[in-house]
């Protein structure tokens, strides 16, 4: 887990830099990382956008620890992550595991506060994985229907065209990250689920 320590100190700088106490967090891999509106679109709940470029839900888990120190009192928190695990090999029945070890850390340290898991996207980069994505984005919606607080997010299927492949115009030439469309459609989709977001108005920066 070496090589995401430049990240981690990154994160652990602008945790430090901050000058009011964010509400909800984004927690996960580039797919946050990328999307540089997110803390204005969602501005009104006290966003903290704390993805890191690679990050797998393993990565997640083992620093979440150290990212979330000193942290106090957020009211919800979102999750993408889960891709690049599968891009590394690990089996879905591994993602499903450190998701719930992340979950289980969330509750002991923040309490029943909502926690929601966006669906792996489909990416044309990673047409392969397509199988063990759908497998796991089950799993996954499963494992989030046991608690009325857990919520899960199915983008994965407003990203295929009629053919069941992924839609182009989504994505950047690379054929994994989002384009400004695609950001576009999840801030539209994300907004479409209140439960996910605090419940009560918080402060204003």
């Amino acid at each position: 887990m070496f090589w995401f320590h430049k990240d981690i100190e990154r994160l652990e700088k602008e945790i430090a830099a901050l000058e009011y106490n964010p509400k909800l967090i984004f927690y996960g891999s580039s797919t946050f990382t990328l999307w540089n509106e997110l803390s204005t679109i969602f501005k009104e709940h006290n966003p903290l956008n704390l993805g890191f470029g690679g990050s797998t839900l393993a990565a997640c888990t083992w620093f979440f620890e150290r990212v979330f120190e000193n942290i106090k009192d957020i009211e919800a928190i979102v999750i993408y992550a889960g891709e690049n695990d599968l891009g590394e090999g690990r089996h879905p029945e591994e993602v499903l595991m450190y998701l719930e070890n992340i979950l289980y850390k969330i509750r002991a340290k923040y309490g029943n506060i909502p926690c929601t898991c966006i669906s792996i996207k489909p990416s044309k980069n990673r047409l392969h994985l397509s199988g063990s994505i759908r497998y796991t984005n089950r799993n996954i919606q499963e494992l989030m229907s046991k608690d009325l607080n857990f919520h899960y997010v199915n983008i994965y299927d407003i990203m295929l065209d009629q053919n069941g492949n992924p839609k182009e115009e989504y994505y950047i030439g690379d054929g994994l990250h989002l384009n400004q469309v695609g950001y576009k459609l999840w801030e539209k989709y994300l907004k479409k689920h209140p439960e996910i977001f605090p419940k009560k108005t918080l402060e204003k920066r």
